[in-house]
């Protein structure tokens, strides 16, 4: 079988990025390599010091082929050079945080990011003397503002976890270039279809392969997507020494889910427009956040930024505690739950109170006001899924007609 040479489309990258047939056996799928130790000669280093990213393999957690071909399909994905996997998303930042930010450096956070993010740099970041300040990254005023002649990062989430809320990544791409530091962007929410960071601007792009990427809700993943020369750096330096390293046997898993990535985000993507417009209508629904809605804040901006507006959206009732319980106790079809991206809906509640005492901490009148502006209360987080948009409203009906 030739090489492929000619520019791919995205369903036939997700597919054949990455992946070869076995030149011993022939296999048309990709097998999994599940060897922790490969045997060498004897001119291998001991150390990672000497690691040249086209080496043999050695060790797995210094590398994989099945783990490779994952970060090759995820670098096509995104039309990125290169990615690196780890054993989870959180992973991913981690070794990206400590990669780019050192002791007396600075880095600016989105104030409103997903929850483990929050609280690392609340606490756990600071303490090895970096500093961090969390703004609205909405607010590009707010950005600038902050930086600082120390500043090395901006990381931004767009749309962030769990407001929905957008940032302009073009935009935030130039204000970190124009003082020496460096964009990173969590793109889970919106995913390869809706939106490629590194196009934008962006140096550093992360998934949480656990969501939309693997899709079944089955395997831990995350990725951190960037330039060659970067990421081998990273590599070395955090990636391999942290030991955060994605399992062959998950990475196969989330290989194989990609396939059909690009199918899913258009159905993820109709359903949840389909939904949002019921929810929007309905009597005991007092709002409804979804990029794809005119109502959205930033509707202009998911409109020019985003190609699919993913399965997420946000809505709030009068009780959104009653109602969590509610829905907990009667919904059929749609899983009370947490996480996001997999192919069943899932649905969870998340009260204002608790996120703002211990995940976000918001300091100034402005990140409160575009809390509630959002979240109000309170929000349901729903994870539209790929059943039929009809069994999906009626499972909602039932259980709103419990309030």
């Amino acid at each position: 079988m030739s090489e492929i040479t000619c520019p791919l489309g995205i369903n036939t990258t997700v597919i054949h990025a990455g992946e070869a047939p076995d030149p011993i056996s022939g296999a048309s799928a990709p097998n999994i390599v599940m060897s922790t130790t490969f045997v060498t000669d004897a001119n291998a280093g001991f150390s990672v010091e000497g690691l040249e990213e086209d080496a043999a393999w050695i060790y797995t957690r210094w590398g994989n082929p099945t783990i490779h071909q994952l970060e090759e399909k995820l670098a096509a994905v995104e039309h990125g050079e290169s990615a690196v996997a780890f054993a989870s998303g959180m992973a991913a930042i981690t070794a990206l945080l400590l990669h780019t930010l050192h002791s007396g450096d600075h880095a600016i956070v989105s104030d409103v990011a997903y929850a483990a993010l929050s609280e690392m740099t609340n606490e756990l970041i600071p303490g090895l003397s970096i500093s961090i300040t969390k703004v609205n990254t909405s607010n590009l005023n707010a950005i600038e503002n902050a930086i600082l002649p120390n500043t090395q990062l901006i990381y931004i989430e767009t749309p962030c976890n769990p407001l929905l809320r957008l940032t302009d990544i073009h935009a935030v791409a130039k204000i970190a270039h124009d003082v020496g530091a460096k964009l990173a962007v969590d793109s889970t929410f919106a995913t390869p279809m809706a939106t490629r960071p590194l196009e934008l601007g962006a140096d550093f792009v992360v998934h949480s392969l656990t969501k939309y990427l693997g899709g079944h809700g089955d395997a831990l993943g995350g990725v951190i997507i960037g330039s060659r020369e970067e990421l081998a750096t990273l590599r070395k330096t955090t990636a391999i020494r942290l030991g955060g390293v994605i399992s062959p046997f998950n990475a196969w898993l989330i290989m194989r889910g990609i396939a059909t990535f690009p199918l899913r985000m258009k159905a993820h993507a109709e359903n949840a427009l389909v939904i949002a417009h019921f929810l929007e209508n309905h009597p005991k629904i007092t709002r409804v956040i979804y990029p794809g809605l005119p109502s959205h804040p930033q509707h202009e901006l998911a409109q020019c930024q985003m190609h699919n507006f993913s399965g997420m959206l946000t809505f709030q009732v009068k009780d959104g505690r009653e109602a969590a319980k509610a829905f907990a106790q009667h919904l059929q079809i749609i899983h009370y739950a947490v996480s996001l991206g997999h192919h069943r809906s899932l649905i969870f509640y998340l009260p204002s109170d608790d996120l703002l005492r211990t995940s976000f901490k918001l300091s100034t009148p402005e990140q409160l006001d575009s809390w509630r502006l959002f979240a109000g209360d309170g929000i349901f987080r729903f994870s539209v899924g790929l059943e039929d948009v009809e069994d999906i409203i009626h499972d909602l009906e039932q259980a709103l007609e419990k309030l």
